[in-house]
C-alpha cells in the first residue's frame, strides 16, 4: 500500500499482504521506503500518526556520515537502528572485522560501486543480495529483530529502499508464511517509483556521481531477481527459515515476529 508523503518516493505499508494460509500482514506494523533526509514536518508527523516507533537504516557507515542527520535522528518517539549490509573497510571503520573477500570495500562504501559479490548465482543481482547475508548476518539479524521487538511501526530503509530493503523485507515477510508471489510483487514494486527514486538521489552530493552514467533500466526491480533469491535460498536451505537460523535466528525471534506481523 503506498503512502504518499512529500519527502519520500517509494514508501509503503507492507500491510494486506496475503499469507498462505489465507490471512494477511497486519497494517501499520512494516514500513518500507527510501532514505529519510527529505523529510518535512509534515512528513515527521505523518509518520509518528502512522505510530512509527523503530527506524532500520540500512545504509552504509560511510552514507549515513556523508548525509548527515536526517530529521528523525534524535526524535524522542524515534530509535534509529543502524546496520550496515556491507563490509566497511577504512581507516576508523572496521578495523576489528576480518576481510575474507577477494577485495577491499572502497573507502565510498556506496551501493552501486561494482565489486565482485561474495556469493555468485546465475542472476547477478540476486548474487549482490545473497551477498548482504553472507557479508553481514549480524545486521540481517538484528534488522529483523527490531522488526519484531518495534513497540509501534518500523521503518526499513536504504538510500533507494528498493535492494538492500527488498532483500530484508523479502525476509520478514517470508518468515511469517506471505504468499511467495506477493513478496515478490511487493519487492518488484519500487520499479514503479524508480524514476522518482533517481530524480531525489541525482539531486545529492553523495549519490550523483556513481548514478549519473546508470541507465534507469539498470535500477529496475525484476521478480525474476527475487524469484532467484528465494529459489537459491529454498535450495540451499530448505527456506527462509533455515537459512536465518544458520545466521542466529531463534524460534523465540520467530514467535516474536509471528506475533508482530500476524498478529
Amino acid at each position: 500500500m503506498w503512502i504518499e508523503l512529500d519527502g519520500l518516493a517509494n514508501l509503503r505499508d507492507v500491510g494486506g499482504i496475503p499469507t498462505t494460509d489465507g490471512g494477511a500482514i497486519r497494517t501499520g506494523q512494516l514500513l518500507r521506503s527510501d532514505n529519510l533526509q527529505s523529510l518535512t514536518p509534515s512528513d515527521v508527523d505523518a509518520l509518528l500518526g502512522l505510530g512509527l516507533s523503530d527506524v532500520v537504516d540500512l545504509r552504509s557507515e560511510y552514507e549515513a556520515e556523508n548525509e548527515g542527520p536526517g530529521p528523525l535522528v534524535g526524535h524522542p518517539e524515534v530509535t534509529i537502528h543502524q546496520l550496515s549490509l556491507f563490509r566497511e573497510w577504512r581507516e576508523g571503520v572496521g578495523e576489528d572485522k576480518p576481510d575474507e573477500r577477494p577485495e577491499v570495500l572502497p573507502e565510498k562504501a556506496l551501493p552501486w560501486v561494482d565489486l565482485k559479490p561474495t556469493v555468485e548465482l546465475d542472476n547477478p543481482i540476486a548474487s549482490i543480495y545473497l551477498s548482504y547475508l553472507a557479508d553481514r548476518p549480524d545486521s540481517v539479524v538484528e534488522a529483523l529483530r527490531v522488526i519484531s521487538r518495534a513497540e509501534g511501526a518500523s521503518l526499513v530503509h536504504c538510500a533507494a529502499g528498493k535492494d538492500r530493503t527488498g532483500t530484508v523485507v523479502a525476509l520478514a515477510l517470508s518468515l511469517v508464511g506471505a504468499d511467495r508471489e506477493a513478496v515478490i510483487d511487493d519487492y518488484a514494486a519500487s520499479s514503479e517509483r524508480v524514476q522518482q527514486i533517481l530524480d531525489r538521489l541525482l539531486a545529492t552530493k553523495t549519490y550523483a556521481a556513481n548514478l549519473r552514467d546508470r541507465p534507469l533500466s539498470s535500477h529496475l526491480t525484476h521478480a525474476e531477481t527475487m524469484r532467484a533469491l528465494l529459489d537459491h535460498v529454498d535450495a540451499e536451505y530448505g527456506g527462509v527459515p533455515g537459512l536465518v537460523e544458520r545466521l542466529g535466528w531463534t524460534a523465540e525471534d520467530q514467535q516474536r515476529l509471528e506475533a508482530k506481523l500476524r498478529g
